[in-house]
């Protein structure tokens, strides 16, 4: 099914019905303030490997990150974040980030590996964090990638629909996506590493 959301006030019946989708093992493609993504209940095992398939990999080899729709749900899946690193994440989120932060005992167990680590990503999309605060929990996401040597991610949400609509349950068109992903920033010491520079500036972290 193709969905079209705005998002600058999503159908509240369709963010239900994506939600519903998500609590009974389905797979979405939604889009973030960054790249469109493929997204699963976090709870959910049978999407969780539903998602793996679709990427061509084994669920403890998959790279998900985990989208939280405001800052006070990340301390649920990560150990406690210091000080200096949580006032850089307050200024930068909502924001196209992926902080790399130190797992809790909850992570391994959701996605069937020895992860010590987690992506954790609150987007600056109002279709996205709408959809995580009706299903309650977070989404495991991994961004969308395209067989196109000039284009590194498909931007277009009726193509994606073409693409992918026999794999999943629901793609949400919420317009035209970018093609240059998050700012990934590892911050499992004290120290902030910048481990791939995307659509989120870096000058101003440090």
């Amino acid at each position: 099914m193709l969905m079209k959301l705005y998002e600058q006030n999503p159908n509240s019946r369709h963010v239900q019905k994506i939600a519903e989708s998500l609590r009974e093992d389905g797979v979405i493609i939604y889009p973030t303030d960054t790249v469109y993504a493929l997204g699963a209940n976090l709870y959910s095992q049978k999407a969780l490997q539903r998602m793996a398939q679709v990427k061509g990999i084994k669920l403890e080899k998959a790279e998900f990150s985990i989208i939280c729709h405001d800052l006070s749900q990340i301390s649920e899946y990560c150990l406690p974040i210091p000080n200096p690193i949580f006032k850089v994440m307050k200024r930068l989120l909502p924001g196209p980030y992926t902080f790399i932060l130190r797992a809790n005992n909850n992570v391994p167990h959701l996605f069937q590996s020895k992860k010590k680590t987690i992506g954790i990503r609150v987007p600056d999309n109002e279709i996205a964090r709408a959809i995580v605060r009706e299903l309650g929990n977070p989404l495991a996401s991994t961004s969308i990638h395209d067989e196109d040597e000039i284009l590194e991610y498909t931007t277009d949400p009726e193509l994606i629909y073409e693409k992918y609509k026999n794999l999943v349950d629901i793609v949400i068109d919420g317009g035209y996506g970018d093609n240059v992903p998050s700012t990934v920033l590892n911050c499992t010491s004290d120290e902030i590493v910048v481990i791939r520079e995307g659509k989120g500036p870096i000058d101003f972290i440090f």
